[in-house]
């Protein structure tokens, strides 16, 4: 079925089925990872709710989730270098493997300064799992343990991914119409 989004989308980088396998490969590898363990993922929000949706039902291990929203971007179209903690962990993470679940890995400058944050705060373990990874635009090294796909310097929406708030709710990755957004 057409979404009323499509529309804004150049082309579908990343199919609704491409993304399912995907994720269950990932959830597999966290599976065989921390077999008798049970890990802490924590969701950075917005944009990887549904990515961890998918995950955690996939994982075959006793998990738990909670969930973190830090602002760097704004409205715009790339990171201010800014980090605000928007909304942090519910609870303590003192002695837990914690995998950090974000939906792209762009610059690094978030995800750098969440993951040492999150390590002053004397977890067993910390992991990083990214949906997509832009390794064109990353200006700060980031370790990635799990990562699904690496893409070139696409604007891409779907999947949890947004602009302006939008696009969310497609069910697979596009690159968005430049013209939508200002580009070239």
């Amino acid at each position: 079925m057409a979404h009323i989004l499509d529309k804004d989308v150049e082309r579908v980088l990343f199919s609704e089925e491409e993304l399912a396998r995907r994720v269950r490969e990932i959830a597999a590898q966290i599976t065989e990872d921390y077999a008798g363990k049970e890990p802490l993922l924590v969701s950075v929000l917005r944009g990887s709710f549904i990515f961890m949706a998918d995950l955690v039902r996939c994982i075959n291990l006793p998990c738990t989730v909670d969930f973190m929203a830090v602002s760097s971007y704004g409205a715009g179209t790339s990171s201010s270098g800014q980090v605000k903690i928007v909304k942090d962990l519910s609870g303590s993470i003192e002695g837990k493997d914690v995998i950090v679940v974000e939906d792209i890995l762009d610059s690094g400058n978030t995800l750098s300064y969440l993951l040492k944050l999150l390590q002053a705060r004397h977890p067993a373990s910390v992991r990083l799992c990214t949906l997509l990874d832009k390794p064109s635009r990353r200006t700060r090294e980031v370790e990635l343990h799990y990562s699904g796909f690496s893409i070139p310097d696409y604007f891409v929406v779907g999947y949890g991914l947004d602009y302006a708030e939008h696009y969310r709710s497609l069910p697979y990755i596009g690159v968005l119409k430049p013209g939508v957004y200002g580009g070239e």
